[in-house]
């Protein structure tokens, strides 16, 4: 089947493929810098053990070393990826030269100068994460910690956070969502769980006390359910963070991350329950199996269903922001970032392709046979044909066409790094 006879195909449920194509393609989509160096960074000793609830699993050759070889790699993603992009960078990503170096607390807006070049250049935007784990003073808790050095330190690294963020929005003439989420918790039942929520809380307000125009620089609070070392308690639950986000709109908006609930929850649902308060919120997508394992992202039921309900809610009109984050190391980590840039895509795509309004009315009406039908018809539909075209007019390849391009490029750059 031709793109013009699916084209047909959904034009006789209301749909306009073309529109669709053209609205996503608008759409930024927010890229993880780190699937490509396992969360490794530049700002500390690459040899250590990460730390602070994060690990990769995996020793596929090729990972990035440098920063040179990341933006490569990073370059065949956005090569490969349909549609609008951004970068999204953790503090330990700064690039320091001519011998410098500064510990996270004295990190300058200068130490991302050389990540606003390579951003310039490729007309894309970026986002901004503080890296509150892997470092010596994790003790283990950072913004939580009883001990008033190690909190100060990392208060002053939260408010550095939000100069660079100032900084990349000023310069790249686009919004940065800053997202501050620690693994701060306890590995058995804690003693006292309350202390350490009012030490994070007090944290956070300090972090947000740093000057910052709100329309340029969105800072997020992100919850966790739970991570290596922290199972029995976490300080940021969802409770905490969404409690912070709702007492203080007007500073930050609530952050969910599809792997950072119960396995029961799932985040499309709360998509909708969250902008029915919230002018505006971020997501990030990855793929849990059984618990926050970060999984290559997938076309799979959940995702789709988020990205229905991103649409259906006017999330594309600047109320939901979309960023990706996953890492896999048991892969070629190219491959990894790519498919699941364009599963994403892809189920944005599907979600233009519905006929939401129709199938509105049917539920208000009380249709709900013909609501079920349509539902399962549109499982069917030609969508390959309109994600084919699509991708053919963001000039990258189709689908069966990039992992060559993928597999050459491990073959001359990729290998030679072993």
């Amino acid at each position: 089947m031709s793109y013009m006879e699916a084209k047909a195909r959904y034009a006789a449920l209301g749909v306009d493929a073309d529109a669709a194509i053209a609205r996503l393609a608008a759409v930024p989509v927010s890229i993880h810098c780190w699937q490509g160096d396992d969360v490794r960074g530049f700002d500390t000793d690459p040899s250590k053990p990460l730390t602070g609830g994060i690990q990769t699993t995996g020793n596929y050759p090729g990972r990035a070393r440098t920063p040179e070889e990341l933006m490569a790699d990073f370059d065949r993603v956005l090569a490969l990826c349909p549609g609008t992009k951004k970068i999204s960078l953790h503090a330990s990503y700064a690039i320091f030269e001519d011998g410098e170096w500064a510990d996270r607390d004295k990190l300058e807006p200068k130490h991302f100068r050389r990540w606003v070049e390579y951003c310039k250049a490729r007309g894309i935007g970026a986002d901004f994460n503080p890296t509150f784990f892997s470092h010596p003073k994790c003790d283990p808790l950072t913004l939580s910690s009883p001990n008033e050095e190690t909190r100060r330190f990392w208060i002053e690294h939260g408010k550095a956070c939000i100069r660079i963020s100032s900084y990349l929005a000023e310069e790249l003439g686009q919004p940065c969502v800053m997202n501050i989420w620690t693994g701060d918790g306890f590995k058995d039942i804690p003693a006292d769980r309350m202390g350490p929520r009012v030490r994070y809380r007090e944290a956070i307000d300090e972090i947000l006390s740093e000057p910052y125009d709100f329309a340029k620089v969105k800072p997020c609070i992100e919850s966790k359910v739970f991570g290596i070392g922290v199972e029995a308690y976490t300080v940021g639950s969802a409770e905490f963070a969404l409690s912070y986000a709702a007492a203080n709109m007007d500073k930050c908006i609530p952050l969910m991350d599809n792997g950072h609930y119960h396995p029961t929850e799932v985040v499309s649902d709360k998509i909708p329950a969250l902008l029915a308060f919230f002018p505006e919120i971020a997501l990030h997508i990855t793929r849990p199996i059984r618990w926050d394992s970060d999984h290559v992202v997938l076309f799979d039921d959940e995702t789709r269903e988020m990205a229905k309900e991103i649409v259906r809610c006017g999330g594309l009109d600047g109320r939901v922001n979309i960023a990706l984050d996953y890492f896999d190391a048991s892969i070629n980590r190219v491959a990894a970032w790519v498919l699941g840039v364009r599963n994403v895509q892809k189920a944005l795509l599907y979600a233009l392709l519905t006929p939401n309004e129709a199938m509105k009315q049917m539920q208000d009406g009380g249709d709900f046979t013909s609501l079920l039908v349509r539902q399962e018809e549109l499982k069917t539909l030609p969508f390959g044909e309109v994600w084919d075209e699509y991708c053919c007019r963001c000039g990258v390849p189709q689908d069966g066409a990039w992992l060559p391009e993928v597999k050459q490029y491990e073959k001359d750059v990729l290998m030679a790094r072993v």
